[in-house]
């Protein structure tokens, strides 16, 4: 009796050809030869373009548009325009995303990446109309899904559509921790406690004003990004190879610019000078340090939290940030400040990568950067970081942070930075002489310049209540008569 033999009646691989000759491609994939090639070439990073969706999302739209644009124009038939505005459509809604294989770090100023979206969307396209993945003969990712097209105007202009999208995330995630350290400013309106310069004591204010002071460099940081973000609604759409609009025809940079912003939802406009706008990169260059600014100012911030959570007995102990792992290995009972630890790295990171943009700008050579896919990688990677780094600030730190209510008003008490408030009245060189005594006797400022005679118990109480030494309530006691004997 013959022994059963099980054959796989499917094909493992199918065979591609480009000029460099042909390649066995795994019959399940949807990319192709230009990808394969890639991954041999490109083993850097080991992290695919598709950990930044919206960056994969918007070289969909880019075909999507390409495509309609084609077929308004007469360069590219219905059905084929159809079938590669349905496959990109499906990317676009978050299908196939696995199969946008290449690295984020790659040579040949994002042809790769060009190539993976057109072999991607074409045999999409290709099942679509119940054919076989690389029947190109059918349907080509050169001649069809990249008609009109170069990576040198695709690339750019979907890194620029990309991070338009990935900004709507993280100014929302911004706004989120800005009403957060709103909500704690309300909270500790009433909270009187030091203010510091230079690390020294200094004067009276609320804890309820330093963290509006947080909310509102954030709100700033808001504004900034959404000016700055401007740039990046020019694009170069119809530029193809170096600007010169070669292999396309009359009327198709205005369409595709107009589809592209009809998909994307974002109003687009085409570069003036299509040669400039393809050699050009400062756009990139001022976005990114956009976000090196908000990155900085958040781990300004959350070095301000740390000092003042500091201890809690040996340090500031001035708020209690929330408790979230074990602090060490050896010593019992100790916890970190781990959320702010890690902000304060994302920052560091992002001002990296902030000097990899600058020096990936200077590069460009001629009609072209080459470097753009570093561009990319190091601007997402850090509105990636940030928008998580925003949220466990907002979820694991901010939202439970209380302060320690009997500490402060112990500090203010005892410190003698209250003076400050009281020199209008007594003058600056007898406050001085009083902040140093009540330094060497730990007394009181206040009784010190009642029994000095200065100022009567009830006008000392008035001038140093909660209200005044915040500035929240103005001065109005009148000077008394003998420092404007002194000024005179």
């Amino acid at each position: 009796m013959a022994a059963h033999i099980d054959v796989d009646a499917t094909p493992r691989t199918r065979t591609e050809i480009d000029s460099l000759g042909p390649l066995q491609i795994p019959s399940e994939a949807y990319w192709g030869i230009h990808t394969a090639r890639a991954l041999e070439n490109f083993p850097i990073a080991k992290r695919p373009i598709s950990v930044y969706p919206e960056l994969v999302r918007a070289l969909a739209m880019v075909k999507q548009a390409a495509a309609r644009a084609n077929r308004d124009i007469g360069v590219l038939d219905r059905e084929r325009a159809h079938l590669i505005d349905r496959a990109a459509q499906r990317v676009v809604d978050g299908e196939f995303h696995d199969q946008f294989v290449v690295g984020v770090i790659q040579g040949g100023a994002g042809t790769s990446t060009n190539m993976n979206a057109n072999e991607v969307i074409t045999n999409i396209a290709l099942e679509l109309a119940g054919r076989t993945k690389g029947d190109y003969d059918f349907l080509s990712p050169i001649d069809h899904t990249n008609r009109s097209q170069s990576t040198n105007d695709v690339y750019p202009t979907a890194i620029k559509v990309g991070l338009s999208l990935a900004l709507v995330s993280l100014l929302d995630e911004l706004d989120l921790l800005r009403r957060a350290f709103l909500a704690k400013a309300a909270e500790f309106h009433d909270v009187l406690k030091v203010g510091r310069t230079q690390l020294q004591d200094a004067v009276p204010m609320t804890l309820g004003q330093e963290f509006h002071g947080f909310a509102t460099t954030l709100g700033e940081d808001h504004h900034r990004l959404r000016e700055n973000a401007r740039l990046l609604t020019e694009v170069n759409m119809g530029a193809t190879a170096i600007g010169t609009g070669i292999t396309t025809h009359r009327g198709y940079a205005r369409s595709v610019v107009g589809h592209l912003s009809q998909i994307a939802g974002i109003e687009l406009e085409g570069a003036a000078d299509l040669v400039e706008s393809t050699s050009d990169t400062g756009s990139f260059m001022s976005f990114s340090s956009s976000l090196k600014r908000n990155a900085i100012k958040l781990s300004k911030i959350s070095n301000d939290l740390r000092l003042l959570s500091s201890g809690p007995q040996a340090g500031l102990g001035e708020i209690n940030l929330p408790p979230r792992q074990a602090g060490s290995s050896i010593m019992p009972g100790k916890v970190n400040p781990v959320i702010p630890e890690v902000v304060n790295q994302v920052a560091f990171a992002v001002a990296g990568a902030d000097v990899t943009v600058t020096m990936a700008v200077e590069g460009g050579q001629l009609q072209l950067n080459a470097f753009e896919p570093v561009i990319a990688h190091s601007i997402f990677q850090s509105i990636t970081w940030m928008r998580q780094a925003m949220w466990t600030l907002r979820v694991n730190c901010v939202d439970g942070i209380t302060a320690n209510r009997d500490r402060l008003g112990a500090m203010v008490g005892s410190s003698v930075g209250v003076v400050t408030a009281l020199t209008p009245f007594i003058g600056y060189a007898a406050a001085a002489a009083l902040a140093k005594a009540a330094l060497l006797t730990g007394r009181n400022v206040g009784d010190l310049v009642v029994e000095a005679g200065l100022m009567s118990s009830e006008e000392v109480t008035k001038q140093l209540s909660p209200a005044r030494l915040s500035g929240l309530e103005a001065v109005t006691a009148a000077i008394p008569t003998v420092l404007a004997a002194e000024d005179h």
